[in-house]
């Protein structure tokens, strides 16, 4: 597996290359986004580690760079904020995964393994409920014949609930499914994501398909909020 480190800190950043390298990753690092953008295009990288505060192209603008470029290669972003308000930012401009300076680097290598398994991992059927789609192949969602656009991490959550429709999924078993058993972070970014889905895949067509069950979780409905 190669592995692509943005990273303006150079110590931290051949730290993590030692590390990951000892891991039995291949790895090569840059120090600024400019130079990583133009790397990552390059392509062949089965995962980046992309820190946020980078000189001349920051991480936010590296990753939406890449995703409108149509590269979908998984993206753990790095940085020293904090904030659930952070984190729903980089994740939306179609980050995969985020971590908060400092971090162990066990949780680091435990988030780069789990991003590498929901990439390798086999094809799934669709999943349908009534006019709702989720096409975890294709990483896509539609309602009817209108295709959702969704972040990596909302496609996630909402993979997650669709496997489980009619049935009530608590806050820490999508975040042992989506982040991963790593994550410890707020668990109530749950809500964040709950919240930009129902505004997507809800709102836009009269449908009410995810319930909050309170003191327990969500539950997606078997027909999709129909």
């Amino acid at each position: 597996m190669r592995l692509l480190i943005v990273e303006d800190e150079k110590r931290l950043a051949q730290s993590l290359a030692r590390g990951l390298t000892a891991e039995g990753f291949a790895v090569e690092t840059v120090h600024d986004g400019a130079e990583g953008l133009r790397r990552a295009l390059g392509g062949g990288f089965d995962l980046i580690v992309l820190d946020i505060m980078l000189p001349g192209m920051n991480g936010y603008r590296v990753c939406a760079e890449l995703r409108a470029a149509g590269d979908e290669t998984p993206i753990l972003m790095l940085t020293a904020k904090d904030g659930e308000y952070d984190e729903a930012e980089g994740l939306d401009t179609g980050a995969d995964d985020y971590l908060t300076k400092p971090f162990s680097y066990v949780v680091l290598v435990a988030r780069v393994r789990a991003l590498l398994r929901r990439r390798t991992r086999g094809a799934v059927p669709k999943i349908v409920l009534g006019d709702l789609t989720v096409d975890p192949a294709a990483r896509r969602v539609f309602r009817g014949d209108v295709e959702v656009e969704l972040t990596a991490k909302e496609f996630a959550v909402l993979e997650h609930l669709a496997s489980n429709a009619g049935l009530v999924v608590s806050k820490s078993q999508i975040i042992e499914a989506v982040w991963d058993l790593a994550y410890d972070g707020d668990p109530n970014i749950v809500e964040v994501y709950v919240s930009a889905l129902r505004r997507k895949i809800d709102v836009p067509f009269g449908r009410k398909s995810i319930t909050t069950v309170r003191g327990a979780g969500y539950r997606l409905a078997r027909d999709g909020g129909a």
